[in-house]
């Protein structure tokens, strides 16, 4: 099984509270909930072709949202980015997100309960792990008994100390003065901080700027980063973060998750994930770990530090952004793939996800159809994962401008928002757009088939751009094959049509064993049939509309 996974903003997919006011309040702009997902939503994710849904946000974050009659401790604004707060600044490793919540006290039943709706409609859950840094006011009040605090026990007189969780300045202030919107803060006091801890973003100074992560602070994985003689590795014995945050992952894996998603895997050592992922798959042996890592170099470690699947952001979807925006010709993809060749069934694919901008905004593509060439590519030309972002599959453009997220191209992840384009393709179709209609059923058609068809599912790859340079600036052509079924995939990533002589090359008619006679083919897309020849260096002509894709299969 191909997996498919459906990144939701767990605050925002299920809000229907339209008033979408700039910088508004959670009684203003309204909060999706994890029970959003009833049957009916989580089958119609299902029906989309999706194996695995990864709820982001879940755990509890900081935010300027006040749930102290719950015994919620409150957040400085100062230290809060947005009215919601971002989700990767973590208040509590061991709680859920009170907006989450319809009945706030019971916040983890209705977790609890989320998991089992997810996987009674045949899907796994992924949830967000963020090892790196916390929350600048990070305080657990659902820790189980016995369970230390980070930092309870640190000596905050030390910048380093392998057993302390944190890294401090030695006795200075934090000063976030500079932060232009810090005066926000003004009538509760200032934000107090001192000794001042490193910020997330590896900011070992006292007065992060505004485009640090300052409302983070790094943890201590055992590493000196101003070590006077450079970095240095403190491992032995364990370092007390290892043991904290090890307890964190199977704390969430007792119940019943199937994956984490780890936020910034590459800024913790390789070394702390090799002992952890070792101890959480003993006792569950097919929970994933994905790993969001933008340094190819390290890609091999990491795996080998037990990652089941890692980002290729600076690899794949760097490139075929780039095709899609006429920034790249199409013969850079062969050069992608064989980059990771070794590694490909590690390569998680993605044409959009929280950090990145909508394809279907002013900074990217414009229209969602654009990217179906670089869809089909994605998706259908290896084994590997592919994930998608709610909303990408009716061309969301990102294009609001919500609060502290400006308009950027990007759905926020600190404000309470309302995503129309989902609010309609979830809970009020009518409203949908003829060109949504058109962009959904293209993907829900595309990522089914990854699974429905052997050959697409688990078969034999092969490029056939070698033979077919006179193409490699928009279209690209490969083929897959299982068994005696073989499939034929060009796409267009031109916005017009085209007629390509495809050249089946004489290697890929002995790799696949391809008799040389006449077929009967079948486009999987239009529902065509015709026959063709292959005889070896035979061109194939072929016609391709704009933004479009054949998908032709024949039995051998």
């Amino acid at each position: 099984m191909k997996p498919i996974i459906y990144q939701v903003f767990t605050r925002l997919f299920g809000n229907k509270n339209t008033t979408c006011k700039e910088n508004g309040s959670y009684e203003e702009n309204g909060c999706g909930k994890m029970n959003d997902f009833d049957e009916k939503t989580l089958n119609h994710i299902k029906e989309m072709g999706v194996t695995h849904v990864w709820y982001t946000g879940i755990i509890r974050h900081a935010s300027q949202t006040d749930y102290s009659s719950y015994g919620i401790p409150t957040q400085h604004v100062e230290v809060v980015k947005g009215k919601a707060g971002s989700p990767y600044a973590i208040t509590d490793y061991y709680d859920i997100d009170p907006d989450l919540a319809v009945d706030v006290d019971k916040r983890m039943e209705e977790f609890e309960a989320l998991i089992q709706r997810t996987h009674k409609a045949g899907l796994k859950v992924i949830m967000d792990f963020v090892p790196n840094h916390v929350a600048r006011e990070y305080h657990s009040v659902c820790k189980p008994k016995g369970v230390k605090d980070l930092g309870e026990l640190d000596d905050t007189t030390k910048h380093f100390d392998p057993q302390n969780n944190f890294y401090y300045l030695w006795g200075q202030p934090l000063d976030i003065s500079s932060i232009h919107h810090a005066a926000s803060g003004e009538k509760e006091g200032r934000y107090q901080e001192k000794p001042a801890k490193a910020t997330g973003n590896d900011q070992f100074s006292n007065h992060p700027n505004q485009n640090d992560w300052y409302e983070t602070v790094k943890l201590n994985y055992g590493i000196d980063y101003c070590d006077a003689g450079g970095r240095s590795e403190h491992f032995y014995p364990i370092p007390d973060t290892w043991l904290k945050m090890t307890d964190i992952l199977l704390f969430w894996a007792r119940k019943g998750i199937d994956g984490f998603r780890c936020d910034m895997a590459e800024m913790v050592p390789a070394a702390f994930w090799h002992w952890a992922t070792d101890k959480v798959k003993f006792a569950y042996p097919d929970i994933k770990f994905i790993g969001e890592v933008y340094n190819p170099a390290e890609y091999r470690n990491y795996i080998h530090a037990g990652f089941d699947w890692l980002y290729d952001k600076v690899g794949m979807y760097d490139c075929i952004r780039d095709v899609i925006c006429g920034r790249r010709r199409t013969g850079d993809i062969t050069y992608k793939w064989q980059e990771t060749d070794d590694i490909r069934e590690h390569m998680l694919y993605f044409l959009e996800n929280h950090d990145e901008q909508r394809i279907a905004s002013d900074f990217f593509a414009g229209e969602g159809i654009k990217a179906f060439p670089g869809l089909i590519v994605s998706v259908l030309m290896q084994t590997n994962p592919f994930m998608i972002y709610a909303g990408e599959e009716f061309g969301e453009r990102g294009m609001d401008k919500e609060g502290f997220s400006g308009k950027d191209g990007r759905t926020t992840i600190f404000d309470y928002w309302c995503v129309d384009s989902i609010r309609r393709g979830f809970f009020d179709r009518k409203q949908m757009t003829a060109e949504a209609k058109q962009l959904e059923g293209l993907y829900k058609y595309v990522l089914n088939l990854a699974n429905a068809e052997k050959a697409l599912r688990e078969g034999d790859f092969f490029d056939l751009m070698y033979m077919n340079q006179h193409i490699a600036d928009k279209q690209y052509a490969f083929m897959r094959q299982a068994d005696n079924e073989n499939m034929l995939i060009i796409v267009n990533f031109a916005g017009e049509p085209v007629t390509c002589d495809i050249v089946i090359p004489q290697h890929a008619i002995d790799y696949f064993g391809i008799q040389k006679r006449d077929y009967e083919v079948l486009d999987l897309l239009s529902n065509e049939r015709f026959q063709t020849g292959v005889y070896g260096e035979h061109a194939i002509k072929i016609d391709i509309a704009p933004y479009a894709a054949r998908i032709f299969k024949m039995k051998l």
